[in-house]
């Protein structure tokens, strides 16, 4: 398989710590070159499978406009941080939380709440916009039309 050269290091980990607890907990042996490409070797195809499932999951990244389930790491006063995969974060503004007002990010949310959200942008830097409200259906009644009563 191929993996962005950026990638490489997270495969590998500090002191080579991932890449050796992929090769215990599968039995195989992997190689990773500098271009990129990670070869797996296996006597027993579902441990390759294995082991190929896990460096994808460490390398991936996320799709704007995908939605995925995430954890709340961190609140603050203007929104809450998500874990959407494994140490990629992004920020879920207060304006992003609800189809209501929110007043505080603590009333939706907590520190380890298990939470849909929808990536709506990557920026320059890195920086991952999030929503919850994207990723949740419309609210029916209160005023609102429903969509299904035509």
């Amino acid at each position: 398989m191929k993996v962005k050269q950026d990638k490489i290091r997270e495969i590998i980990g500090p002191g080579g710590k991932t890449i050796r607890a992929i090769i215990a907990d599968c039995g195989v042996k992997i190689n990773v070159d500098d271009s990129g490409t990670v070869t797996i070797a296996s006597v027993d195809g579902a441990s390759a499978e294995k082991a190929k499932e896990m460096i994808s999951r460490i390398t991936e990244e996320v799709e704007i406009g995908k939605i995925y389930m995430g954890t709340v790491r961190k609140i603050m006063d203007f929104g809450a941080f998500v874990e959407v995969l494994p140490g990629t974060d992004g920020l879920v503004h207060i304006s992003q939380l609800a189809h209501h007002r929110v007043q505080a990010v603590s009333d939706e949310v907590k520190e380890g709440d298990q939470i849909l959200v929808k990536v709506l942008e990557v920026d320059r830097q890195g920086k991952i916009r999030l929503s919850r409200k994207e990723a949740m259906p419309p609210p029916t009644g209160a005023g609102v039309p429903d969509p299904s009563a035509r």
